[in-house]
C-alpha cells in the first residue's frame, strides 16, 4: 500500500457553545445527533479518517454516504434530502448546481490528478507506459472501463483526458478508437477547441468498455480481472495500493500551468450542463437546508485545518493550504478566518 498512516490523533476542545447545541440535540432526539455527509466516493477514506477524529471528540453520529458528485448533489437539489455538509470532487459543481437556493459559498480544499490503473494481471501490465497507453487500450482483447460522466466527475474528466490526448499526442485518432467507437458520446471540433457531447443512454461496447455509477466500483473489477484498466484519481490507486501509469501534466488536469491547454477541452452533459477542463480541485459546502450547521462548522474546521491536511496530504490528495474560498463574507463567521479569497 502507498498510503501512510496518520499517526497519533490530536485533541481537539470542544467549544462551550458546540456542547451546549449538542446537548439540545441528543435531548431532543433521545440519543446522538446525526452529521449527515454526502460527498465523491473518492474521498471515502480521508472522510472515515477524519470521521473517526471527529467521533471521538464529539457525541455524534457522523454518517457518511457516498456517491458520484454530481449525484451526491442531487440528493439535495432534486430528492431534497437534508443534509449537513456536502463535499464534490469538483467545487465547481457546488456553484452550477447548488447556487442560489440550496448553498451561496464553498471552500477549495485538495487538488487531485487522473491516472490509468491496473495491475499485475491486466493485459499487456508489463509494456503499458506514458507513451504507449492509448494503444494499449486500443489493443484486442483489453477492456478498459471507466464511471459515468452524467453522474461522477471522474467520468467527465476522463473524457475530457482523452480529448487532451489527441492534442497533447497530436494524434487525432485516439478520441475516436476508445471513445466515440465504444458509446454514444460524440465530439464537435472548431478551431482548436473541443465540445464532447455526452448523451443520457451511453451505450457502451460492454466488450471492449465498462462504465459504472461511480469510479471507485470500477476496483472491484480491476481485481476481479474483468476490466484490465480504469481511469481513476491517482489518491484512490494510491490508498488502494493499485498500479497506475501517471498521464502527462498536459492532460491529466492537476497542473495550472497547463490551464490554457485543458480549457480548449469542454463537455456537455445530458442535463445540458456544459463544463470545461480545468486542474482537478476538491469544493466543500454547508447546505443552506442543514439542521446542524454549528457541528457542520467544527467538522470542516477540523477538515481544513492541520489535521485535516495531513490526512488529505497522506491520502495523496495535497491540501490547498490555506483553503480558498468562494467568498470569504458568505462563510459561517468561525471559518472566515481560516481561508483566503
Amino acid at each position: 500500500m502507498l498510503m501512510e498512516s496518520i499517526g497519533t490523533k490530536k485533541t481537539i476542545i470542544v467549544p462551550a457553545t458546540i456542547a451546549v447545541v449538542l446537548g439540545v440535540l441528543i435531548f431532543s432526539m433521545g440519543g446522538k445527533p446525526v452529521l449527515k455527509i454526502y460527498h465523491a466516493g473518492s474521498l471515502t477514506i480521508p472522510l472515515e479518517k477524519i470521521e473517526m477524529q471527529f467521533e471521538s471528540s464529539y457525541d455524534v453520529d457522523l454518517q457518511l454516504e457516498p456517491h458520484g458528485s454530481a449525484e451526491a448533489i442531487s440528493q439535495i437539489t432534486e430528492l431534497h434530502k437534508a443534509a449537513d455538509i456536502l463535499v464534490s470532487a469538483d467545487y465547481s459543481l457546488i456553484p452550477k448546481m447548488m447556487f442560489p437556493e440550496y448553498a451561496d459559498w464553498y471552500i477549495q480544499f485538495a487538488r487531485n490528478e487522473i491516472v490509468l490503473v491496473y495491475t499485475s494481471d491486466s493485459n499487456y501490465a508489463d509494456e503499458i507506459n506514458e507513451n504507449n497507453w492509448y494503444d494499449i487500450l486500443n489493443r484486442t482483447g483489453v477492456k478498459f472501463g471507466f464511471s459515468n460522466p452524467n453522474l461522477d466527475p471522474c467520468g467527465y474528466r476522463t473524457v475530457m483526458v482523452l480529448q487532451l490526448a489527441e492534442i497533447y499526442y497530436n494524434n487525432s485518432t485516439i478520441f475516436d478508437d476508445l471513445i466515440v467507437g465504444n458509446t454514444n458520446v460524440g465530439t464537435i471540433e472548431e478551431n482548436g477547441n473541443y465540445l464532447i457531447q455526452v448523451p443520457e443512454d451511453l451505450n457502451p461496447n460492454t466488450d471492449k468498455l465498462e462504465i459504472s455509477d461511480k469510479s471507485v466500483s470500477l476496483l472491484i473489477k480491476l481485481e476481479a480481472h474483468s476490466i484490465d484498466y480504469a481511469f481513476e484519481y491517482r489518491s484512490v490507486a494510491a490508498q488502494h495500493g493499485f498500479k497506475f501509469v501517471e498521464l502527462s501534466d498536459g492532460i491529466n488536469l492537476t497542473s495550472t500551468d497547463y490551464e490554457n491547454i485543458y480549457k480548449q477541452v469542454k463537455v456537455r452533459l445530458a442535463n445540458g450542463k456544459v463544463l470545461t477542463a480545468e486542474p482537478i480541485v476538491y469544493g466543500i459546502t454547508i447546505p443552506k437546508n442543514t439542521p446542524n450547521e454549528d457541528l457542520a462548522i467544527e467538522f470542516i474546521t477540523l477538515l481544513i485545518t492541520e489535521y485535516g491536511q495531513e490526512v488529505f496530504e497522506n491520502c495523496g490528495q495535497p491540501p490547498i493550504v490555506p483553503a480558498i474560498a468562494s467568498d470569504v463574507n458568505k462563510l459561517p463567521e468561525n471559518l472566515q478566518p481560516l481561508v483566503i479569497q
